[in-house]
């Protein structure tokens, strides 16, 4: 599933954001909502957005599978649109809550390496000599990131979608993309067993963190965060799509890549995740109840960000991350003029 707004040529889909499903083999965008008022002549409220038809759980996911199977049977033209022919928005343009994990542990290792680098020349030589003979760094993982699934919680108002913008905050030098992928919740839960999980996650979608680096290395010296290096506006990219467990066989061996302007930055395995999805879940839910359309993101893949590189994007640069399975999520870095413009 996925949401669409405003297309152009001589078959536009009508202004509104709208619940669609995407068929890859043709290429088109079926309009659920459409379908059924050809089919029923009136709208049905479970196909008035994706969070729509999660928040109706499994009987809502039940009646968009019967829809599609029911169209590519009959193909009613009026309900189809070419791929080309919409704007893709975020799959849940606002989700009820947003919460990334950091469950990646070469990521971990990465990034804490160019902090030590940055914050001293010395212990970063000392650092690489360590890793080298000792086969260990200055700075080891907390023992407690090992024994739970860490996380912080995002700004939901701040998703965007696939072609977006992401404009760069005007506080920040060092602007960064982050390689990630998530799960959407599709059914109210709490203290989920892990073994039980899976029955919670409603697909899977792509996910861009962009990150402020220096504000982040500033503000986590106050021991809370991250912040502002994480909360501003376009500051979350989601999509293309959700993809339905049904359709990713193993969410846990996907090989991810993103893109700076056309040439490979970063690559990665989902494999490499210290926590599964569901564990995630568990640990989550434990006296906490999980919603329909609530956003879990699995944390940067090792090598997946410019800060475990030193190696930064600038304004203008177009950033694709590929998960495989999942699609591809295109967005391009612009200035605040520009994006005025």
């Amino acid at each position: 599933p996925c949401e669409e707004a405003a297309g152009h040529g001589d078959a536009s889909p009508p202004n509104p954001p709208r619940l669609g499903a995407f068929l890859a083999e043709s290429q088109q965008v079926v309009d659920l909502q459409a379908y059924w008022t050809a089919r029923q002549g009136s709208e049905h409220a479970w196909l008035g957005s994706l969070l729509d038809l999660l928040d109706a759980e499994a009987a809502g996911m039940n009646l968009a599978r019967e829809l599609l199977d029911d169209w590519k049977a009959s193909a009613v033209p009026a309900a189809a649109f070419a791929l080309a022919d919409v704007q893709l928005l975020s799959p849940i343009p606002r989700p009820r809550s947003i919460r990334d994990c950091l469950a990646f542990e070469a990521h971990l290792q990465n990034a804490t390496a160019t902090m030590v680098r940055w914050r001293s020349r010395t212990a970063g030589l000392i650092d690489r000599t360590m890793r080298r003979w000792l086969r260990r760094p200055l700075v080891g993982i907390p023992a407690v990131w090992y024994e739970r699934p860490i996380y912080y919680k995002s700004n939901p108002g701040s998703v965007v979608g696939p072609e977006a913008d992401i404009v760069w905050p005007g506080y920040t030098e060092r602007l960064d993309y982050e390689l990630e992928f998530g799960v959407y919740i599709g059914r109210r839960g709490k203290d989920i067993a892990a073994e039980a999980a899976a029955d919670y996650i409603a697909g899977y979608a792509i996910f861009n963190d962009f990150s402020a680096r220096d504000i982040q290395a500033r503000e986590m010296q106050g021991r809370l965060g991250p912040a502002k290096s994480k909360d501003f506006d376009t500051g979350n990219a989601i999509g293309p799509y959700l993809v339905t467990p049904d359709e990713l066989p193993d969410p846990h061996n996907l090989e991810m890549t993103a893109r700076v302007n056309g040439e490979v930055g970063s690559a990665g395995n989902s494999r490499d995740m210290h926590f599964s999805f569901a564990q995630i879940v568990a640990y989550i839910s434990q006296d906490e109840t999980l919603y329909p359309g609530d956003f879990i993101g699995s944390g940067t893949v090792g090598s997946g960000c410019g800060l475990e590189l030193d190696r930064w994007i600038q304004p203008g640069d177009v950033i694709e991350l590929e998960v495989a399975g999942l699609g591809i999520l295109r967005n391009r870095i612009v200035r605040k003029a520009a994006a005025a413009d």
